[in-house]
């Protein structure tokens, strides 16, 4: 049976199914990349932004295609899938409009004399493994900025998204990519390795699991490959004070909720100051206990399904396993039927570090609330983790959140904001939750030989 399929989350009905590459296939796919690689990264800068542009423009002419596509593989509802494409074609804008001066020559200054220039150029094929929660943004992030590089692409998407995988294949296909230039491979996973390791591919990209950023970088480093790695996060939503307790819960709440709590970068977990925690627990209990699971094919819908059964019995399981350890359920904790992908939102309060959902990552729609005495403890338990993805600090006293970000663990922190995402920001983080950069000027500069040329006076 094959690996890839498209599995409705909503219905649970198997609706497609797409055979694995065959180990000649794969071969094929790396030659062709390779072959294309000689000739794409000789090319102009113009060409290539050329290239961007147009890929730009399919996104948004085939906006309600890959829309009702995402929606169908993992249950996004299709309000925000739109939203997704949206952002994936403004990053390929980005890149298109801002890759030429990323690219341009540095001039050194020589102090024996004579005269230096760095220059950025691509180092080959790259293979991207995508997840599936964000079936075109991620891709989007990987492909746009080192395609502009002049590297091609080796792309892996997620075993659940093999339509939205076929969909940008064909976009830059038909955008007038050269052959080779971009090319999807529905792999198996012990394909995988053997692509990491042959020398024609000279690095990988991976947004997934901590597990599998293990193993990828363990091939990787065999291979001395150069690997960027977006992984999990818990991220802190850092609540001090507020003017307006209803609108610094809508801000939690949707920090907490958007694709269902599906996303690496999702407020996680809630670390309010003890004077105003009860009047924020109570506030923010009700408001996800309002929010309804529903069709995500409805316009209207706020939260669909999981991604999957599976997911949804897991996430399942860890709140029981919190409750069962002490933790207070104050709304939701189940699924809304046995064989169901539908989760209902979650509060789980009094939650301590002895219990092991205090360093796990929740996947879904499920927020842990904390008190702190103070400042000093706030930073304390949102540096508690294993994860530094993203944390946000919620305060009218920005010199104090600026103070803060400094204390903060992590690659990105927002003030007053609940997280976020745009092409010109660089995102990833540290400690569990990765390695390297993406997007913004810096997502250019993962993949790249900075090759110094030295003239002699």
């Amino acid at each position: 049976m094959s690996v890839y399929a498209v599995t409705n989350p909503a219905t649970g009905e198997t609706l497609a199914t797409y055979p694995t590459a065959t180990d000649t296939e794969v071969r094929d796919g790396i030659a062709r990349a390779d072959a294309a690689f000689t000739k794409w990264s000789r090319t102009a800068v113009e060409q290539r932004s050329a290239l961007l542009n147009r890929v730009a423009d399919l996104y948004e002419e085939r906006r309600n295609e890959l829309a009702a596509i995402i929606t169908r593989e993992m249950g996004k509802p299709i309000f925000q899938a739109g939203i997704e494409v949206d952002i994936a074609a403004s990053i390929y804008r980005y890149y298109a409009e801002h890759g030429p001066a990323f690219l341009a020559d540095e001039r050194l200054d020589v102090a024996a004399g004579g005269t230096a220039v760095v220059r950025k150029q691509g180092l080959g094929v790259l293979l991207g493994i995508m997840p599936w929660n964000y079936p075109c943004y991620q891709v989007a992030r990987f492909a746009a900025p080192n395609l502009m590089n002049g590297n091609t692409i080796l792309l892996k998407h997620a075993p659940q998204c093999p339509e939205s995988a076929l969909a940008m294949e064909a976009i830059f296909a038909d955008a007038g990519a050269p052959d080779g230039a971009y090319v999807n491979l529905f792999a198996t996973n012990e394909q995988i390795s053997d692509v990491i390791a042959d020398p024609r591919v000279h690095g990988v990209s991976l947004t997934g699991s901590e597990r599998a950023g293990s193993a990828v970088a363990e091939t990787a480093g065999r291979h001395l490959k150069k690997v960027v790695l977006e992984l999990g996060g818990s991220d802190p939503f850092i609540l001090l004070d507020t003017e307006d307790m209803d609108e610094a819960v809508g801000r939690a709440v949707f920090g907490r909720m958007v694709n269902g709590g599906q996303a690496c970068n999702a407020s996680k977990r809630f670390i309010v100051l003890a004077d105003i925690y009860d009047e924020f627990v109570e506030k923010f209990t009700a408001a996800m206990a309002g929010i309804v699971p529903a069709d995500p094919t409805d316009g209207t819908t706020f939260l669909g399904p999981l991604s999957s059964q599976a997911a949804a019995d897991g996430l399942e399981r860890q709140v029981q396993s919190a409750a069962a350890a002490g933790a207070v359920v104050r709304t939701g904790g189940t699924k809304t039927a046995r064989d169901s992908a539908y989760f209902l939102p979650t509060v789980l309060t009094d939650v301590t570090p002895e219990m092991e959902v205090f360093r796990q990552e929740l996947f879904g729609p499920v927020a842990m609330v904390f008190k702190a005495r103070d400042t000093e403890e706030a930073v304390a338990l949102a540096n508690g983790t294993p994860f530094g993805l993203g944390a946000s600090i919620h305060t009218a006293n920005q010199e104090l959140a600026l103070q803060l970000a400094e204390e903060i663990d992590a690659g990105m922190v927002f003030i007053n904001e609940a997280g976020g995402t745009s092409a010109e920001l660089p995102f990833g983080g540290i400690k569990r939750s990765g390695i390297g950069r993406e997007l913004g000027k810096y997502g250019m500069d993962e993949f790249v030989n900075r090759k110094l040329i030295r003239i002699k006076k």
